[in-house]
């Protein structure tokens, strides 16, 4: 009986150890699976540093030496003026070549923009130059304006006619003197247009109008025609003991 129950418990100790032995290693296969799939499913764990140097191309090679410089050999020529003057052969030449000058030909006499060949006294620039110059040229003419503007000192020497004003009375009465400015047109015949008063004394002015009206002037000539002028006449009234 002692021999039975030891066959019947080594029988199970025997399946039980099989178990465990099988479930420890579908544990640890499990285990391992889930340590590798970690990596590759959470990436951000990984060090980024190695994983950057280890992606990083490595630098370019460094660029070929330059070429050697390139050496170029000067040739001497070898010439018999030293310092601007002619030195001793050292060796006679074997064919001495004699130089001929040519004989530079004559001057040539005339005009410039002559023709060659042309006779002494022809005129400048041949024949269409000499017709050119010898036409008379018209010179364009200027129109003349119809009234410029003149200084009552220049047109004080025209005048031909020359009417002094009345005193007024009244004027005279209130002692009243002084001067009248007045602007006027001299017209193409030498008549007074266009009069009026600039400045005065009223009890003066209507006086000083009525004699400048008379006035007659010289017809003012520009370009060889008569021209209106616009100018100023001045009246002056004094009293006489004033």
């Amino acid at each position: 009986m002692f021999e039975d129950s030891l066959i019947e418990s080594g029988g199970k100790l025997k399946t039980s150890r099989g178990r465990t032995t099988t479930f420890s290693f579908v544990l640890e296969a499990v285990i391992v699976g889930i340590m590798v799939l970690i990596p590759l499913l959470f990436t951000e764990a990984l060090p980024k540093a190695q994983l950057m140097m280890a992606l990083v191309a490595p630098p370019p090679p460094p660029p070929p030496p330059p070429p050697p410089a390139e050496v170029r050999i000067v040739k001497q020529v070898q010439t018999d003026l030293v310092n601007g003057q002619l030195r001793t052969p050292t060796k006679i030449p074997k064919k001495v070549e004699m130089i001929k000058e040519e004989e530079a030909p004559p001057p040539m006499t005339g005009v410039v923009g002559g023709v060659p060949g042309g006779v002494p006294g022809g005129q400048m620039n041949g024949v269409i130059g000499g017709i050119i110059s010898n036409a008379p040229m018209a010179v364009p003419k200027v129109a003349t304006p119809t009234r410029i503007r003149v200084s009552q000192g220049v047109t004080a020497g025209l005048v031909i006619k020359k009417v002094n004003p009345a005193y007024p009375p009244l004027a005279r009465t209130a002692r009243v003197q002084g001067s009248v400015l007045l602007a006027a047109v001299i017209g193409k015949d030498g008549t007074i247009q266009n009069l009026h008063v600039v400045s005065g004394h009223p009890l003066l002015t209507q006086a000083a109008l009525d004699a400048v009206r008379q006035w007659r002037y010289k017809p003012y000539i520009l370009n060889g025609e008569p021209v209106e002028v616009d100018t100023q006449v001045t009246v002056n009234f004094t009293l006489s003991g004033g």
